[in-house]
């Protein structure tokens, strides 16, 4: 359950300290699924993430004639491989979950039969048409007459070859192309046009897939997957969401308290924990551990000249503790954001100006100099992570109202109920 919108966050009466549990990653979570589709016998996955966009992949797949079972709730047995898969009876509807809609764009390649993805409004200004090339360049029959949701893919294997694509747009193309390969007729080359964006992610996909029992490897200029005819089952466990720990750490920043997110240190695979990097060089102290993290809140928090071209899911969360900072915030490189579930750049700008922050921005840039809270209702986009972040600055500040709280169950349905722990830390009682 969410509480009715607008949500007013109050800020809490004393620092937050506490052990935050985050969720499984999404990113992870949506990656097993299909891994272990593809996999011929029985996998068990833990730690899964339960989530509007988990949820979309894992119905798409069953869909598609793979049998996904839950033992409790975050964990799922999935029995799979390529000889399950088998034409929908409908259009497989996505939401707005972007690695559910790209990830299976090229798994549907692998089903015989006709599939469409479909999503609902904001998927459908949602880009995909490079991805839809790349396939193209292999032979496969998609049909996407917008260059967005909705489109058809008539599958009947996926044969190997050579394909370019930019990777400026989304890594989540090359990471969806580079699962469904494993499943090829022959080798699959995937050169990267220019620079690859939020490569770290790619890297989950590639340390995945060897977990899973693929071949794949850098070379040159992109990578190379060999076929193996599918993957081997087994059994992963899915660390917690570094993306979501974002919104912890910033709270021990923002209230000037102390926040630990155990399961998530430097093993982990996400390119999101890069995060504590930043908060670091913004005066916060950081503890690593193996599989755990604590942030405290320094002396001072001061404002960071940052490239995020590569933890851009972070890019908000920065962006709403600019105002706390001692002088300007500046984000750089992360025009990528404007493909997300909202053009996120835009509305980060709108909603801090909305907030009486002063914030000069270009196609891929934004600068956040603090001024005094102007009380406003923050508007969501529909985008959780607006939501969250936001969220978090209502913490060290008055007058931060959300507009659409329900939104963040696209990938952290609990995150209300987590806010409610911070406000028990500081002894008080939410109001929600």
């Amino acid at each position: 359950m969410f509480p009715d919108g607008p949500l007013t966050v109050p800020p809490l009466s004393a620092p937050a300290k506490l052990d935050w549990n985050v969720p499984g990653s999404k990113s992870i979570t949506n990656r097993a699924l299909v891994l272990a589709a593809l996999a011929a016998g029985e996998s068990t996955l833990t730690g899964v993430l339960q989530s509007d966009d988990t949820l979309h992949m894992r119905r798409s797949l069953q869909a598609l004639g793979v049998e996904v079972s839950e033992l409790d709730p975050t964990t799922l047995v999935v029995r799979g491989g390529v000889h399950c898969l088998r034409q929908p009876s409908a259009a497989l509807f996505v939401g707005n979950s972007g690695t559910t809609v790209r990830f299976l764009t090229a798994f549907a390649a692998l089903v015989p039969g006709t599939v469409t993805l479909d999503g609902d409004e904001h998927m459908r200004r949602r880009p995909i048409a490079d991805l839809v090339e790349g396939m193209q360049q292999l032979g496969v029959s998609i049909e996407c007459p917008t260059g967005c949701p909705p489109l058809i893919v008539r599958g009947s294997g996926l044969p190997g070859g050579s394909v370019t694509m930019r990777g400026d747009r989304s890594s989540q193309y090359f990471s969806a192309m580079l699962m469904a390969a494993a499943a090829a007729a022959g080798p699959i080359q995937l050169l990267i046009e220019g620079e690859l964006v939020s490569r770290p992610y790619v890297d989950i996909t590639l340390t995945m897939m060897r977990s899973f029992g693929g071949v794949a490897r850098n070379e040159g200029r992109g990578f190379v997957v060999e076929p193996t005819a599918g993957y081997r089952p087994t059994t992963y466990a899915i660390e917690p969401d570094a993306s979501s720990a974002s919104y912890a750490f910033a709270t021990a920043v923002a209230t000037g308290g102390r926040v630990k997110v155990q399961g998530l240190g430097t093993e982990s695979l996400q390119g999101d924990y890069g995060f504590c990097d930043v908060l670091e060089q913004a005066g916060a102290i950081v503890e690593r551990g193996a599989t755990e993290t604590t942030v405290s809140a320094g002396a001072r928090h001061r404002g960071v000249d940052v490239d995020m071209h590569h933890i851009s899911d972070t890019v908000m969360t920065l962006a709403a503790l600019a105002p706390l900072a001692d002088g300007p915030t500046t984000i750089r490189n992360v025009a990528n954001i404007r493909i997300k579930e909202t053009d996120r750049l835009l509305a980060t700008v709108n909603e801090l100006q909305r907030l009486g922050q002063h914030v000069e921005h270009g196609e891929d840039w934004l600068r956040i100099t603090p001024r005094p809270i102007v009380p406003a209702t923050v508007r969501c986009y529909s985008d959780h992570r607006m939501a969250m972040s936001f969220a978090i600055l209502g913490l060290a500040r008055a007058g931060v109202s959300i507009e659409d709280p329900a939104c963040v169950a696209k990938t952290y349905p609990g995150f209300w109920e987590a806010l409610k722990a911070c406000y028990a830390s500081a002894g008080r009682v939410a109001p929600w």
